[in-house]
């Protein structure tokens, strides 16, 4: 199918210190490079959710409008307010669907209805899910569209950033820094590391949660998605969710075991080598690229530090400098796009 056939909405995303719409936004720069064309509003950046809702939902009336009959159309998921309305045009003018997945609620903990959600999900042709944990996930749970892993979010930024070498090594940790989400690091002060301290970016972060006055938490404060780059200084960065130094325990942290976390993507984007729990979905990728260090459990993380010699390190930030260009420049997207093309 010739490229004039390929098209995408863009929308309002609402612009935040989180890092939520990055993906989105980035997403469809790559969708551009790879010949979709946008039929709806140039993509807007209101921080009010109200005036955003309607902003999108002109633009995308406007898009649907325009969509050729029979013609691909690409779209991101969760979009809740508005999926049923594109999926609904979209079939009745006989389109080919696909879908790039960001985050599946059911495996979040944030739904109890899988069958609904896969209704959803197999309104699609095609489907870009995370990786081979997630694809499997999707066809034992009765998928019919046909599947293509992504490997890697891509995060579409020019860095010259490097992992800073001193020791101990200052470990990164990025994200929401609330209970919720990483209870497991008010408990890390226990573990009397003497090879690394951790440096945190983000919001909720409850400095009356930590015990010791010696602690090994550097709070740095919180950034929007283009500012931290620029802010993080690091050796490693750390990919670990819900309140357990053993394990990734709690539906955050169950979700690592299909889900290719976003900060994976920032960290290397600054040249840092990723840490992260074994069982993780994105491990196999560090462990394939060699671009890390997997763990069982936190326990372990200094005396791994500890025995980790300057060639081994030096080794790893070689190979996070090869997949850091990948990332900057949409290749995961563009590689998965290329796939589906042959699909449909």
């Amino acid at each position: 199918m010739s490229s004039e056939n390929y098209y995408y909405i863009s929308r309002n995303y609402k612009f935040s210190k989180n890092a939520a719409s990055k993906p989105k936004m980035d997403c469809e720069t790559v969708l551009e490079k790879n010949g979709f064309k946008n039929l709806g509003f140039k993509q807007t950046n209101h921080p009010s959710s109200a005036l955003g809702a309607i902003i999108s939902f002109f633009g995308i009336t406007k898009g649907l409008f325009l969509l050729p009959r029979k013609s691909v159309f690409c779209m991101q998921y969760p979009l809740s307010k508005f999926f049923g309305y594109i999926t609904g045009i979209v079939s009745m003018k006989k389109c080919k669907l696909i879908i790039i997945i960001h985050d599946v609620k059911y495996l979040m903990g944030k739904s109890t209805d899988l069958k609904g959600e896969m209704a959803k999900f197999n309104r699609a042709n095609t489907l870009i899910v995370h990786n081979e944990s997630m694809k499997n996930w999707f066809l034992e749970n009765g998928c019919t569209a046909q599947l293509v892993s992504l490997e890697l979010f891509d995060y579409i930024h020019s860095s010259d950033k490097h992992a800073t070498t001193n020791k101990p090594y200052d470990v990164v940790f990025a994200g929401g820094l609330g209970k919720e989400k990483s209870e497991f690091l008010y408990s890390m002060d226990k573990l009397n590391p003497s090879n690394y301290a951790l440096k945190l970016y983000g919001n909720g972060f409850n400095v009356a949660d930590v015990e010791q006055t010696d602690s090994i938490l550097d709070y740095q404060g919180v950034f929007s998605p283009d500012e931290v780059i620029d802010k993080i200084e690091g050796s490693f960065g750390l990919i670990w969710n819900g309140n357990a130094l053993n394990e990734c325990s709690g539906d955050f942290g169950k979700y690592l075991l299909y889900n290719n976390p976003h900060k994976t993507s920032l960290y290397l984007l600054c040249g840092l080598p990723v840490i992260v729990w074994k069982k993780a979905a994105i491990a196999k990728f560090i462990e394939k690229e060699q671009i890390g260090i997997t763990l069982n459990s936190l326990n372990e993380l200094d005396e791994v530090l500890k025995n980790l010699d300057a060639n081994s390190y030096s080794d790893m930030i070689t190979n996070v400098e090869k997949i850091k260009a990948k990332v900057a420049s949409g290749f995961y997207l563009s590689q998965a796009i290329k796939k589906v093309k042959e699909i449909v």
